[in-house]
């Protein structure tokens, strides 16, 4: 299924960068409608809600990113340290960014944020991707894809799919949060997801 790229590119300056696009944001944007025209799936609201998602949780920057913004482990560590050890993390049980005994840190990384051990292996078992030998490789763009379609088309960060909640005639933009994070910033990744899927012509 082939995507008018300009008309695309065109809708989305105006709608949701103001105006401009960065290289990194259109190598980020071009990435995901690359993977989503291999014809896995048709929907095109499945695109536009994945294109919400990382737009929301990358900042706009349509990147890998590490949990915090953070542009190293060590720094991104650091800084959930200082949060955790100032109670600004009271979701968190125990410290899952912190380096085991191999020196690797499962902090959050990627389009989608990952975290902890077993969902680096979860994510592995169903892309192929070595990320429990080399977690680092979901820094990598076209890896970090991978795992965001796969977890959002299979339900494996949450057991929710997006075929939960686009199907037939049923588009639930607010309730597809929950594929991610419960209903956390619902509305306003909603509202990029409408923004995303009138640019692809829905």
């Amino acid at each position: 299924m082939t995507i008018d790229r300009k008309a695309f590119f065109d809708a989305v300056r105006g709608t949701l960068y103001g105006g401009r696009l960065a290289g990194t944001q259109v190598a980020g944007l071009a990435a995901l409608l690359d993977r989503f025209e291999r014809g896995e799936v048709e929907d095109r609201r499945f695109l536009a809600y994945m294109l919400a998602t990382a737009h929301h949780e990358t900042g706009g920057r349509l990147q890998p990113v590490r949990e915090t913004f953070a542009v190293t482990d060590a720094a991104a560590i650091a800084r959930l340290d200082r949060a955790f050890a100032a109670g600004r993390l009271p979701q968190v049980s125990a410290p899952y960014w912190r380096r085991d005994a191999a020196g690797k840190s499962w902090l959050g990384r990627g389009l989608v944020q990952i975290t902890h051990r077993r969902n680096y292996a979860r994510l592995a078992g169903l892309t192929g991707v070595d990320l429990v030998g080399r977690p680092e490789l979901a820094m990598e763009l076209a890896v970090s894809v991978e795992i965001l379609f796969t977890g959002m088309l299979r339900g494996a960060f949450t057991g929710r799919r997006l075929a939960d909640h686009f199907s037939g005639t049923r588009a639930d933009w607010v309730g597809a949060r929950r594929i991610i994070n419960g209903l956390d910033r619902a509305e306003k990744v909603a509202g990029y997801g409408r923004a995303f899927f009138a640019a692809l012509g829905g």
